[in-house]
């Protein structure tokens, strides 16, 4: 049997944390619009990110590893939620081609961000690999900057690819660009930029 090559474009999502701004969204805008917001559509907020992340219609390959801990079962604000029912092992296919998902559990013997860094180096230096989507918990503790620190040191192998990280307010760059993760997550939620505008 051949092995399969490595898909061309990689999203790499802290899940717990994603989960979690999902919620902090769904409340602050129930309020501002005045609506129920239903649960996030998860394989549209992935598109989301694939598009911010420079994939396009066609054929494309993409691997999705959703990093949670181990005592989450599922995401509780996005569907499907279950990490080993519904999410690992799965893919779907649509206009921008298939998504193969993966959901790891960080174990015991090592840290979120040390399993989260070691992911991401060893993605990054992949030679097939052409994109890379990181979804990290910017906001707390040190990982946005063991990010960058992580990238500026395997710069030379990695001049070749686009990597995006995706925070919710812009922080200070380095060698990657930068997306804002809220509006994929609205899109996911279903929440409408004129929504907003009447709101309040």
């Amino acid at each position: 049997m051949e092995k399969k090559q490595q898909a061309r474009n990689v999203i790499i999502a802290d899940a717990d944390y994603v989960d979690r701004v999902a919620f902090h969204l769904t409340v602050n805008f129930e309020r501002i619009i005045g609506r129920r917001i239903p649960q996030a559509d998860l394989a549209r907020w992935i598109d989301c990110v694939a598009l911010d992340g420079g994939v396009r219609e066609g054929e494309e390959e993409t691997q999705v590893v959703l990093i949670h801990g181990k005592d989450n079962r599922r995401m509780e604000n996005f569907m499907p939620a279950h990490f080993t029912e519904e999410l690992d092992g799965k893919a779907f296919k649509d206009h921008l081609g298939e998504f193969a998902i993966s959901a790891l559990a960080v174990e015991d013997m090592v840290g979120h961000d040390d399993f989260f860094l070691d992911i991401l180096g060893t993605i990054c230096t992949q030679k097939d690999v052409k994109r890379v989507m990181v979804v990290p918990n910017a906001e707390d503790g040190t990982l946005y900057d063991d990010i960058r620190e992580t990238l500026r040191r395997l710069d030379g192998q990695t001049e070749d690819k686009r990597i995006t990280v995706f925070t919710m307010e812009p922080k200070q760059g380095g060698n990657f660009r930068q997306e804002i993760l809220g509006y994929s997550l609205m899109a996911a939620l279903g929440i409408k930029g004129e929504e907003i505008g009447q709101g309040g």
